[in-house]
């Protein structure tokens, strides 16, 4: 496995899934315009060696796995594995733990500033795109947090965008890890809550700080048991949370219980801008640490962005694993990366309105991320979208098979078809469609005989011709 951002950048210029621009290129909207349309053509990761007002020794690297290819290099397998593959492989993995390993040392401390030393616009931090409130310094970013009260620590991906020299603003839902663990622990005792705001370290390691893991869980052993190997961590300078040790930068601080700062808005994951300028939380910098050389890295958030991959195959196990725990007769799930992290397509069993019922009523108890649902039947290959939306086309009955759950106070606030009065009521909705025949259809009488190669015709004529395919004169 790859044990920082560097090794990780050697395999992508050997597999050609890197483009190193040599030309000075600006912060302001030209790298994230770039970057932007790499992401929406499926095109490689992005090494930007020369940035407009900043030294050659500080570089940008952009979008390191927002393909499918870069995730199975990621998880040492070869580029052009399955789709399938890679969901198998991370399912094989994420049940595996390995616990970090603390060490004494590492590059990313190899420069240190602290107190007056620190300016965060001393780091390439992008206006990504026309119309956001700021430059976001965090985007492909591993944020450090921890619960006094019971000693969990906390990766995650969070957004912050410059507010000034020693300050950042950002913007963690409340319904997520971080917001939950400030409100409930830092807020009420009126006490800063300390983070580090990591960039750039190993990939396997973003990945499980972006994966959708339970409260309370291990991200860090999550992302040795990725590896196959333990991370090294590295206390902090100035506070006791642990950071991996071959991270590039690490932005060392603490989110203030008493003052907000204006965030926003901001091109987010689903591809469009959502909200306007609000309060966001204020991030107070004490120190920052970094490599030689250091590599900034970000992802060009938007339509097809690194979440399309990461953040959609490990919400794809979470959400099988919560179903079968609700007995959920569920075999398979899938999260396209057209879907932007809210669309799921579930294959079950059997379907019929309990099972839908059942699967709604899961999803959205505690905080609704996905606001759409294709249910599937067995024989369909949620792999394939063609086929999804063709059962969906034929099998979803336009009266009886669509099925709505409406709550409030637990909505994804960045679901861009909700207005601005629902997303401070964080008030939605969740659909499912059923696309599976009636159990109560007789399968030998009722239930229409699909007419594809693999359903309407014998073994026999199938088999035979299978066998003589090329005969024919067809390539493949």
């Amino acid at each position: 496995m790859f044990d920082d951002t560097r090794e990780f950048i050697e395999a992508l210029r050997a597999s050609g899934d890197l483009v190193e621009v040599e030309k000075e290129v600006s912060w302001d909207l030209e790298l994230g315009a770039i970057s932007r349309l790499a992401c929406e053509k499926d095109g490689p990761a992005i090494w930007f060696k020369r940035i407009a007002d900043y030294p050659d020794d500080i570089t940008v690297l952009v979008n390191p796995m927002a393909t499918w290819r870069r995730v199975a290099m990621a998880f040492g397998l070869a580029p052009d594995a399955s789709i399938k593959d890679i969901y198998r492989e991370y399912e094989k993995r994420e049940g595996k733990l390995i616990p970090p390993v603390t060490v004494e040392r590492g590059p990313c401390h190899e420069v240190v500033r602290r107190g007056s030393e620190v300016d965060l616009f001393d780091l390439p931090a992008p206006m990504l795109h026309e119309g956001d409130g700021g430059r976001y310094l965090g985007t492909w970013d591993l944020v450090v947090s921890r619960d006094p009260a019971s000693q969990w620590v906390n990766w995650g991906t969070y957004r912050f965008m410059l507010y000034d020299s020693s300050h950042l603003t950002g913007f963690p839902r409340p319904t997520s890890h971080l917001g939950k663990m400030f409100q409930d622990y830092y807020v009420p005792r009126g006490e800063p809550m300390p983070i580090a705001i990591v960039i750039g370290a190993d990939p396997l390691s973003h990945f499980a700080a972006s994966a959708t893991f339970h409260l309370g869980g291990d991200e860090a052993g999550l992302a040795g048991g990725l590896r196959g190997e333990p991370v090294d961590l590295v206390r902090c300078r100035t506070s006791d949370l642990l950071v991996p040790a071959c991270a590039e930068i690490v932005i060392e601080g603490e989110v203030l219980p008493d003052r907000v700062g204006l965030e926003g808005p901001y091109g987010e994951y689903p591809g469009y801008r959502t909200g306007e300028m609000g309060n966001g939380i204020l991030f107070r910098a004490t120190a920052i640490t970094h490599r030689k050389h250091p590599i900034f890295t970000v992802d060009a958030t938007g339509y097809k962005d690194d979440s399309s991959t990461v953040t959609a195959l490990s919400g794809a196990l979470a959400i099988q694993k919560r179903l079968e725990r609700h007995g959920v007769p569920v075999v398979d799930v899938y999260m396209p990366p057209e879907g932007a992290v809210h669309l799921a397509i579930v294959a079950v069993q059997y379907g019929g309105k309990e099972v839908a019922r059942n699967i709604l009523e899961t999803l959205t108890s505690r905080r609704a991320l996905i606001s759409k649902i294709f249910m599937v039947e067995a024989d369909i290959d949620i792999f394939d979208m063609g086929k999804v939306l063709h059962a969906f086309s034929t099998k979803c009955h336009p009266a009886h098979g669509v099925h709505v759950i409406h709550y409030e106070g637990r909505a994804n606030t960045l679901t861009p078809c909700y207005s601005q009065g629902e997303r401070v009521a964080q008030k939605g909705a969740t659909v499912l469609f059923d696309c599976t025949w009636p159990g109560e259809w007789s399968r030998e009488w009722e239930t229409p005989v699909k007419a594809t190669f693999d359903s309407i015709y014998s073994e026999s004529v199938r088999r035979k011709v299978l066998e003589r395919w090329r005969d024919y004169g067809f390539d493949k």
